[in-house]
C-alpha cells in the first residue's frame, strides 16, 4: 500500500489576500490537494496574526476573507482537512513543549527577528525595541503547526524556508531527548514552485501588505484594472523593444500564463508592444482566470455561517489526529497520570560515548582550550580560546550532552557552534569527501550510548 504524502500549509490572517498569496501559496497548495496520494492539511494561521496585528476587527475580517479565498479557489473540504489554528488547543500546548527544547541560539538566527534588530540598531534604538516574544518565538509556533500533524511537505515562499528548517532542528532535538529510540516527529521538507515563489508588487518590490503594493485577489474587475495600470515600468515607448526578463509586469503575467501564452507575450514585448497594451493583456489574463472564483468568493462572504460550519468540521478532523498524538508526547516528556506511573517506561540514563575523549590544556597566554580526540588518537576538533577553564568545561559538557550538533562546513574544513557562537574547528582536509567523513566520525564519537 502506498503511503500518502501529508502536505500542510497556511496563511496568516492579517489582511486581504492578494495575487502573491494566491500564486505563491494558495494555488500550489490547492493543486497539490488534488493528488490522490496527498493527505492535505490547510489552516488559517490566526495565532500568527496576533504577532503582527492588534486590531480585532481586522483579524476577524481577514479570517473570513482567507477562508472564502481558499474555498472559492477550489479547495475541496471533503478531500482535505481545513481548519482554523485557534480551534486546535493542542497546537499551543505543543508549542510550549517545543519551546522547552528549542535553542535560543537557533531563534536568534531567525530572519524576521534579525531584521527587526538590525533596523533598530540602524535607527540608533535599543536592539530589542518593539520586539515582542511573539515575534521572537514565531518559529516555534510554526514548528508546532508542522510537527503536530507530521507533515512531509510544506508549501512556502522562499522567505519561509528557514522556518521549515528550524522545525526540523527542533523536531530532531525533541526526538533525541524524549524518543528513547522512537522518532515522534517526521522531518518536513519545504515545497516551492520556483517560478512564482515570490511575486513583485506594483513598485517592483516583493508583493506585500507591508509595502502597500499589492493587487487584491478578488477585488472588482474595475479596481483590478486600475491597480494594474499603476505597475511601474521603464520609459520605453511603444515600438521600442522591451526586456521581459527585467520587467515586473512580465513576471506577473508569467505566473498566470500557460507556456504558450508566456512565449507569445515575450515575443510581443521584444517586438515593441506598448506598456499600456501590455498592462491590458495582463488584466485580461487575470480577469479570465479569476472571474468565476471572484463570484464564488463574494457569495461565501455573504454567508459566514456556512464557512463556520465547514471550519468546525475541519477542526474535528484535525483534533482526531492532534489529541491522541499530544497525549503520546505528554507521556514521553513525563506529564503522566499518577495512577499509571508504575507502568510508565523508565528512560535509560545516557552517557557520552567512550570512543572519544576531550583533552583540556592551557595556552601560554593563560587562555583555556580543548581537543576532541577519537579512539585512535586522531584530532577531531580544536576549540577556540576561552577566558577561563569553567567556560571551556561547560562547552565540552554541552558537546557530550547528546544535543543535535550545529556543524557548519567551509571550503575544506568545518566548525562546531553552540548557542550561536563558534566554539571549535576542524583541521583542513584534502577534499570534500575526507571532510564529510570526519564530520560523520565526529557525530559518531559524540553520540550517547546506553549504560
Amino acid at each position: 500500500m502506498t503511503t500518502r504524502t501529508r502536505i500542510l500549509t497556511g496563511i496568516t490572517t492579517t489582511g486581504t489576500p492578494h495575487l502573491g498569496n494566491y500564486a505563491g501559496a494558495i494555488r500550489p497548495a490547492i493543486l497539490a490537494s488534488e493528488d490522490a496520494n496527498a493527505d492535505s492539511f490547510y489552516f488559517l494561521a490566526d495565532y500568527h496574526a496576533l504577532i503582527k496585528c492588534d486590531d480585532p476587527q481586522r483579524i476577524q475580517r481577514s479570517r473570513m476573507e482567507i477562508a472564502a479565498t481558499w474555498l472559492a479557489g477550489g479547495l475541496d473540504v471533503n478531500r482535505v482537512t481545513f481548519y482554523r489554528q485557534s480551534d486546535i488547543p493542542e497546537i499551543p500546548e505543543l508549542t510550549w513543549l517545543l519551546t522547552c527544547v528549542a535553542a535560543k541560539g537557533l531563534l536568534n538566527r531567525a530572519h524576521a527577528y534579525k531584521a527587526s534588530v538590525d533596523k533598530n540598531v540602524e535607527n540608533g534604538e535599543d536592539p530589542d525595541a518593539g520586539i515582542s516574544m511573539g515575534l521572537y518565538s514565531y518559529p516555534v509556533l510554526m514548528a508546532a503547526d508542522i510537527l503536530m500533524f507530521n507533515a512531509h511537505k510544506v508549501p512556502v515562499g522562499r522567505d519561509q524556508i528557514q522556518h521549515v528548517e528550524m522545525a526540523r532542528d527542533i523536531g530532531q532535538r525533541f526526538n533525541h531527548l524524549f524518543g528513547n529510540g522512537k522518532e515522534f516527529f517526521t522531518m518536513p521538507e519545504a515545497l516551492i514552485e520556483e517560478s512564482v515563489a515570490t511575486l513583485p508588487g506594483l513598485d517592483g518590490r516583493k508583493m506585500s501588505k507591508s509595502y502597500d503594493n499589492t493587487i487584491p485577489l478578488f477585488t472588482s474587475a474595475k479596481d483590478m484594472k486600475d491597480a494594474i495600470s499603476r505597475i511601474v515600468t521603464d520609459s520605453r515607448a511603444p515600438g521600442e523593444a522591451k526586456d521581459p526578463d527585467n520587467s515586473h509586469l512580465f513576471t506577473l503575467y508569467q505566473a498566470f500564463a500557460t507556456k504558450a501564452q508566456e512565449q507569445e507575450f515575450r515575443d510581443e514585448l521584444l517586438q515593441g508592444l506598448g506598456w499600456g497594451e501590455a498592462k491590458n493583456r495582463l488584466f485580461q489574463l487575470l480577469d479570465g482566470q479569476l472571474g468565476e472564483a471572484r463570484e464564488r468568493y463574494h457569495h461565501l462572504m455573504s454567508r459566514p455561517s456556512d464557512m463556520e460550519d465547514l471550519l468546525l468540521v475541519g477542526a474535528k478532523k484535525a483534533r482526531a489526529v492532534a489529541a491522541p498524538f499530544l497525549a503520546e508526547l505528554r507521556e514521553a516528556v513525563g506529564l503522566r497520570s499518577f495512577v499509571n506511573q508504575a507502568a510508565a517506561p523508565v528512560a535509560t540514563k545516557k552517557k557520552a560515548a567512550k570512543a572519544a575523549r576531550f583533552v583540556s590544556f592551557r595556552e601560554d597566554d593563560g587562555s583555556f582550550r580543548f581537543r576532541l580526540l577519537a579512539a585512535d588518537g586522531e584530532q577531531l576538533l580544536l576549540s577556540r580560546n576561552f577566558a577561563d577553564g569553567k567556560a571551556a568545561g561547560a562547552a565540552t559538557k554541552q558537546l557530550q550532552s547528546g544535543d543535535a550538533l550545529d556543524v557548519r562546513t567551509h571550503a575544506l574544513s568545518f566548525s562546531v557552534w553552540l548557542d550561536g557562537a563558534e566554539v571549535a574547528d576542524s583541521a583542513e582536509f584534502s577534499d570534500d569527501a575526507s571532510r564529510d567523513a570526519a564530520i560523520e566520525a565526529l557525530r559518531v564519537a559524540l553520540t550517547p550510548i546506553e549504560d
